[in-house]
């Protein structure tokens, strides 16, 4: 960009050319301010479709109202970061096969913050958000003009679909804001609703999150409802599946651009069986090693142990009854409890 170029352009247009330098695929505006869906969200949580993120509730006041987390900010800088729909499906969900998403976004959001005050030449209060704080992200998005709520309850871009990461800078600046995105593309589409394994879809655009694939194996705690293990199918790790039927991700998904979010040797091209059994031969350092740094690590070693052993009594055979056999004597019993159900599917 010419130094006449940038003089022309407006410090939103700058702030969202910059965004782009970085690495992000989608930029937008909003003002702070009082947020529509937080009504909707504590409804949510109070019918118990939350289930154990006990941690969702907090921070109510703050949620409500997007100017309180950091008092004097005034306007949010939202951010796009796509991982890679075209990849293929596999037993781990695409968002998590490479490095943290958290860390790769707050570090782009981070270096965006201190662009902007060398360019102002001044301090600018602000933080960045990446889907850890009081605040209703997708809202943000949507008001920012990034994309609509689908009715699987993701944020879909016309443009390149909903495989994107979305994160926030809250800054003292008054930005002109962005329109927000208000058509619904959705149509009376209901593929989304349709396929999800587990019928974890109350109605269009509400998810009960108990029944939900990715709480079942990332945020659920304790052990699978046996009646929804064999619906798990081969998903180790998150699912896939209401975004992939997505006619916009069918169309629109993007190859995989951030070299941070490549699938780690541990995962690679395995299918559900090779991977299940790779994870229930790894000891403590073996694991350790293999995901450090990564967003699976959220699941710990036994809930992954948990998880592949139940994609093994789905999918397994004679031979992975040696490792089966050895998970039963596991010293935690959630591991050996889902070992010893998958041994009985498998010689069922």
């Amino acid at each position: 960009m010419t130094a006449a170029v940038a003089e022309a352009l407006s410090l939103e247009q700058l702030i969202k050319a910059q965004a782009c330098g970085l690495g992000f695929d989608l930029a937008g505006i909003t003002s702070l301010g009082p947020m529509e869906t937080a009504a909707a969200f504590e409804t949510w949580v109070a019918r118990g479709y939350a289930g154990e993120m006990d941690y969702l509730p907090r921070g109510t006041a703050k949620r409500r109202d997007s100017r309180l987390p950091v008092p004097g900010t005034t306007s949010a800088i939202v951010v796009g970061l796509d991982y890679g729909g075209r990849t293929p499906s596999g037993p781990v969900a695409r968002y998590a096969r490479g490095d943290d998403y958290h860390d790769v976004m707050l570090g782009k959001l981070e270096e965006l913050h201190e662009w902007l005050e060398a360019e102002l030449g001044r301090p600018v209060a602000g933080k960045a958000y990446v889907d850890t704080g009081p605040l209703l992200e997708r809202d943000l998005a949507r008001r920012a003009g990034l994309g609509w709520f689908g009715k699987n309850t993701n944020l879909i871009n016309p443009d390149i679909g909903s495989f994107f990461f979305i994160g926030v800078l809250l800054v003292d600046l008054e930005l002109h804001p962005d329109a927000p995105f208000e058509a619904d593309r959705c149509g009376t589409c209901t593929r989304c609703l349709d396929a999800c394994p587990t019928g974890a879809f109350v109605e269009p655009r509400l998810l009960d999150a108990t029944r939900c694939i990715s709480y079942l194996t990332i945020e659920l705690k304790g052990a699978i409802p046996e009646d929804l293990r064999s619906q798990i199918g081969t998903h180790i790790y998150g699912c896939d599946v209401c975004q992939d039927v997505c006619p916009y991700n069918i169309k629109f998904a993007q190859e995989l651009g951030e070299p941070a979010f490549a699938p780690r040797a541990a995962i690679g091209n395995r299918d559900a069986q090779s991977l299940a059994r790779n994870l229930l031969a790894m000891n403590d350092d073996d694991f350790r090693a293999a995901f450090s740094g990564s967003p699976m690590k959220r699941a710990k070693r036994r809930g992954l142990l948990r998880n592949a052993a139940v994609v093994l009594g789905n999918i397994g055979d004679e031979e992975d009854k040696a490792v089966l056999a050895v998970a039963t004597n596991n010293l935690d019993p959630l591991v050996r409890e889902h070992a010893e159900w998958a041994l009985e599917q498998i010689e069922s």
